[in-house]
C-alpha cells in the first residue's frame, strides 16, 4: 500500500494543504498591498513564492512534527474508537483557527513593523501586559477573534465527509510507520542545518522581496535562538591594525588623549576648554518622532506648530538620525554612544546590560542628580534594569502617586502626565542646590496612539496624525510652564526623537526612513542656528559633555558636533541584522555571512552594488561596527575598568 494513501498521511496532508494555503493568501496580498513600493518584475514574483514555499514547508515539518509522531505511533484499536475521530475534528478545527489567527497577526505585525515576524515579536511575548493591552485598545480583538472561530468551526464542518473519509482509510502497518518516521527525522535533521533565517534569501536587492519570500512563523521560532549575532562569526573584518587605527582616526579629537592599553579601545582623557557649566540637562526622548511629521520638513498638515516655532529658536540639527528601528536601540545609542551591535540592544542583553561609562554615569560624577523618567512601566523592555545599573535613578509610572496621574493607555500616563513629574523633579533638584540630568521617554506617540480629549483638533486614537499632534501640544505646554520656574534660565532642554515611525522600505536600510530632529534649546546660553552636518544619535553624549565644558574619561564612540575639528560626518544605522554608515551621499551595508554593499547616491537612485573591505567607506563602516562589538565583549566600556586587563598586541589577520 503506497505511504501517501495512507491514513495518517492523508490527514497530514489534508491539514498541511490548509496551512500552505493560508501562506501563499497571506504573503499574496501582502505582496499586492505593497505592489509600488516592492517594485518587483516578474522574475522577482517568481523567486519571491519559490524561496516562500521553501520556508513554508520547512516551517510544516516542524509544526506538524508532534501531530506525526502521535498518529504513527498511533495503534489501530485507538484509531477506531468514535471519540479518537471527533478528537480529530478538534485538532482540525484548533489547526484552522491557528493559521488563520497566525494570518491576522502577521498583517497586524507589518502594519506596525514592516516584517514579518521577528526576534521584536519574540520580544514581545516577555512583556505580555503592556503588548496585549495596547492591541486590545488598538483593535477590535474579541470581535475578530470570534469571527475566526466562527470561520474555524464553518471550514471545519464543511470539511468533515473528508475527514471522515480519511480515518476510515487504511492505516500503515507497523514496519511503514518506522519507515516513515525515519524518513521524517531525517527530513527536520536536513532542513536544520540547510535552511536557516537568511536561507534561500539573498542579502542584496529588495528588503521588500525577503520580507515576503520570508514565512512568518517560521522567522518568529528562529529567532528564539538568534536574537543576537556574534559579529566575529557573521559579519566582515578588518586586519585588527586597520580596524584599531581607523577607529581611533574616526573618534580622535584635537583636545583627546586614549588612555585604553588595547589597541581596539577607545577610552580617552577628554580635555573641553572653557571653565566647566553646571547647567541643568532635561533631555527629552520623544517617541516614534520621525522628522517628516514637520511642518518645518515639509509636512502641510500643521501637525507641529510648537516643534516648527521652536527650530527657529534652538540649534537645530537637520541632517541627524537615529541608529535603529526601537525605543531601545534609541536609548542605548543616547545613553552609551554606541553604535548598534548586531541582534537586541544592550538595554535586553539581561544581565549584561550595566556598568557602562553613560552620560548618566559621567553627570553623576559631576555631582548632578541623574534620573530617568519614564511615562510607562520601566521593567518593559528591561529599562529600568539598563538604567538603575547605569547610573541612574529611575521614576517611572510605578512611582507616581494615582493622584497625580490624569490619563493613561496600555503603555503608560500621557506626556502631560509625564511632564508634570518633569517639573515636580526639577524643582526638587533646584530647591536642594543641585544640578539635574532628567532623561525623559514619552510613549503617547504610539498605537494606540491614545491621549487626553479635548487638547487638540484630532480625536484621541484616530491615529498617527492626532498623536504627533498631541505630543507637539504637550512640548508646548510643557516648555510654556518651565519658562516660569526659576531654574529655567539654568536649563538647557534637548529634544529628540528614539526612533522614526517607520522604517520599512524597499532597501534593506532606507536612510531616510532614520531621519529624525534634533532640538537643543537654551534661551541666552546657546545661539539659535541649524546645522547641517550628518550626524548620528551617539554624537548626542558627547555634544552635551562638551556643552557643559567638562573633562571627563570617555568611552563613548560618538562626536562632539559643537567642535569646528570633528571627523567627517557619517550616520550610523542599522536593523536587527544589518548594520550601515552613510556619509551623507553613499551607504554602506554590512550583512550576515559576511556581505558587503554600497548603495551609491542613497538618498537619491540608491544604486546597489557589491563592495570590499577596501573601499574607504566600508572600511569606516567596518572599524566602527567591529570595534563596538570588540569593546563591548571584552568589556572595554566599563565604567570602572578592570585593573586587570592586560596589554595586548594587535595581530595581523
Amino acid at each position: 500500500m503506497p505511504l501517501l494513501k495512507s491514513a495518517q498521511a492523508r490527514f497530514l496532508g489534508l491539514l498541511a494543504s490548509l496551512w500552505l494555503g493560508v501562506f501563499v493568501v497571506t504573503r499574496s496580498i501582502l505582496l499586492l498591498t505593497h505592489l509600488g513600493e516592492a517594485q518587483l518584475s516578474a522574475g522577482g514574483v517568481l523567486r519571491l513564492y519559490g524561496e516562500g514555499m521553501i520556508y513554508d514547508l520547512t516551517f510544516l515539518l516542524y509544526a506538524l512534527a508532534p501531530l506525526a509522531l502521535y498518529l504513527l505511533l498511533c495503534p489501530a484499536w485507538l484509531w477506531r474508537k468514535r471519540w479518537h475521530l471527533r478528537l480529530l475534528q478538534v485538532a482540525m478545527t484548533f489547526g484552522v483557527f491557528l493559521m488563520l489567527f497566525t494570518a491576522v497577526a502577521e498583517w497586524l505585525f507589518w502594519d506596525e513593523f514592516g516584517v514579518r515576524f521577528n526576534f521584536i515579536a519574540v520580544d514581545y511575548l516577555v512583556y505580555s501586559d503592556e503588548v496585549i493591552n495596547n492591541i486590545l485598545e488598538s483593535y477590535p480583538v474579541y470581535p475578530l477573534l470570534a469571527a475566526l472561530t466562527v470561520i474555524a468551526v464553518i471550514t471545519t464542518a464543511l470539511l468533515q465527509p473528508r475527514v471522515r473519509r480519511i480515518a476510515a482509510a487504511p492505516l500503515l502497518s507497523w514496519p511503514e510507520r518506522g519507515i516513515s518516521l525515519a524518513g521524517a527525522v531525517t527530513a527536520v535533521a536536513l532542513s536544520i542545518l540547510v535552511v536557516g533565517q537568511d536561507f534561500p534569501r539573498s542579502s542584496g536587492g529588495n528588503a521588500y522581496q525577503h520580507e515576503l519570500a520570508s514565512n512568518g512563523p517560521y522567522q518568529f521560532f528562529a529567532a528564539f535562538r538568534n536574537n543576537e549575532l556574534d559579529y566575529t562569526q557573521f559579519y566582515p573584518q578588518l586586519p585588527e591594525t586597520t580596524a584599531a587605527t581607523t577607529l581611533r582616526d574616526e573618534v580622535s579629537e584635537a583636545n583627546a588623549r586614549f588612555v585604553d592599553t588595547d589597541p581596539m579601545g577607545v577610552r580617552r582623557q577628554i580635555d573641553n576648554p572653557g571653565q566647566p557649566r553646571k547647567l541643568n540637562l532635561i533631555l527629552v526622548t520623544v517617541e516614534s518622532l520621525s522628522a517628516k511629521y514637520m511642518g518645518s520638513e515639509g509636512d502641510a498638515r500643521n501637525l507641529t506648530p510648537n516643534l516648527d516655532a521652536l527650530r527657529q529658536q534652538s540649534l537645530y540639527f537637520n541632517q541627524f538620525y537615529a541608529t535603529g528601528t526601537r525605543t531601545t536601540r534609541g536609548l542605548e545609542a543616547i545613553t552609551l554612544s554606541i553604535p548598534p551591535t548586531p541582534g537586541r540592544s544592550i538595554v535586553k542583553r539581561i544581565g549584561r546590560e550595566t556598568g557602562f561609562a553613560s552620560l548618566g554615569q559621567q553627570l553623576g560624577a559631576q555631582g548632578y542628580d541623574s534620573v530617568f523618567v519614564y511615562g510607562g512601566r520601566g521593567y518593559f523592555d528591561n529599562m529600568n534594569a539598563f538604567f538603575a545599573g547605569n547610573g541612574y535613578r529611575v521614576v517611572d509610572q510605578a512611582s507616581v502617586p494615582d493622584e497625580e496621574v490624569t490619563f493613561t493607555n496600555a503603555w503608560g500616563m500621557s506626556d502631560e502626565d509625564l511632564y508634570n513629574q518633569t517639573l515636580k523633579l526639577a524643582d526638587a533638584d533646584a530647591a536642594a542646590g543641585k544640578p539635574f540630568l532628567l532623561q525623559l521617554m514619552t510613549t503617547s506617540n504610539h498605537r494606540p496612539y491614545s491621549y487626553p480629549e479635548g487638547r487638540i483638533d484630532i480625536p484621541s486614537g484616530t491615529g498617527r496624525e492626532g498623536a504627533v499632534k498631541y505630543t507637539d501640544y504637550a512640548i508646548g505646554q510643557f516648555l510654556a510652564q518651565a519658562r516660569e520656574k526659576p531654574w529655567f534660565k539654568d536649563t538647557v532642554f534637548v529634544f529628540v526623537a528614539d526612533h522614526t515611525a517607520g522604517s520599512a522600505g524597499k532597501e534593506d536600510l532606507p536612510v531616510h526612513n532614520y531621519h529624525i530632529p534634533l532640538f537643543v534649546y537654551a534661551p541666552g546660553l546657546i545661539d539659535a542656528r541649524e546645522d547641517s552636518r550628518v550626524a548620528s544619535q551617539i554624537d548626542l553624549a558627547p555634544t552635551l559633555m562638551g556643552l557643559l565644558n567638562m573633562d571627563y574619561t570617555s568611552t563613548f564612540f560618538g562626536h562632539n558636533l559643537l567642535r569646528p575639528d570633528t571627523g567627517p560626518g557619517r550616520a550610523l544605522i542599522g536593523n536587527y541584522q544589518h548594520l550601515g554608515l552613510f556619509d551623507g551621499q553613499d551607504l554602506a551595508i554590512l550583512s550576515p555571512r559576511g556581505l558587503i554593499r554600497r548603495h551609491d547616491d542613497a538618498m537619491g537612485l540608491s544604486v546597489e552594488k557589491a563592495a570590499q573591505a577596501t573601499d574607504p567607506l566600508v572600511r569606516r563602516a567596518i572599524a566602527y561596527y567591529e570595534g563596538a562589538s570588540y569593546d563591548y565583549g571584552h568589556r572595554l566600556l566599563a565604567w570602572q575598568p578592570s585593573s586587570s586587563h592586560p596589554v595586548r598586541q594587535v595581530s595581523q589577520r
